[in-house]
């Protein structure tokens, strides 16, 4: 929960100042509001573009069970939110994704209700494999929803506001803890970042992460 007028940074680490992408994240655009919600900011700084990203790495790692992030996406074109997962584990090849696979569990550079959902293993070399779909919901444009993942020792389950949209075991299916990462990013698949009109926002209202029990 993202109550208070700080981010609780036990459970959350802040990234930056860093180059990314076609921006940089940078610490300070990662930040509480005091009315409940999380905002991970875009804006011009100067000649350059500049965003705000949050991981749980060293802190929160955890694995089967239920994932949910209850979020706004931004409005303007040139950066795209993403909320997904990752393990060191990635890198590595060999065992395909169940020591470690990157689940995106929504990203979403269009402005028009499309999503997409995918997984990535085996380092991002030339052995990097990869999974995915995308979808639209066009009232996705507007208002809060949540986006979730159920992952078990067999399966992927992805979710929009409780509804089921797509399942996959590829990879094998992680079997080590991920950490959780919540990130703005700048770059052309969203479009042009100069035809924004900033700051814009990606707005958290909770993320909550619920065990798998027998």
């Amino acid at each position: 929960e993202f109550t208070g007028d700080k981010l609780d940074e036990t459970k959350w680490n802040r990234l930056g100042d860093s180059k990314r992408r076609d921006g940089y994240w940078i610490k300070e655009d990662a930040y509480v509001n005091g009315q409940g919600s999380l905002l991970l900011r875009t804006r011009k700084d100067g000649e350059r573009y500049t965003c705000g990203a949050i991981n749980t790495r060293g802190k929160f790692e955890h694995t089967f069970g239920y994932y949910v992030a209850r979020c706004k996406m931004p409005k303007q074109p040139g950066h795209w939110s993403a909320f997904w997962m990752m393990s060191p584990g990635v890198n590595k090849v060999g065992d395909e994704g169940r020591d470690g696979t990157e689940i995106d569990i929504v990203e979403m550079p269009w402005r028009d209700g499309k999503i997409t959902m995918n997984l990535h293993w085996d380092g991002y070399g030339t052995a990097h494999k990869s999974a995915g779909t995308q979808t639209t919901i066009p009232g996705l444009t507007e208002g809060f929803h949540d986006y979730g993942l159920r992952w078990t020792e067999k399966e992927y389950v992805f979710y929009v506001d409780g509804k089921e949209v797509w399942r996959s075991s590829a990879g094998g299916v992680s079997q080590v803890p991920e950490f959780l990462k919540l990130t703005n990013e700048i770059g052309k698949w969203a479009g042009h970042i100069t035809k924004a009109v900033l700051p814009d926002y990606f707005e958290l209202d909770y993320v909550r992460v619920y065990d798998a029990i027998p």
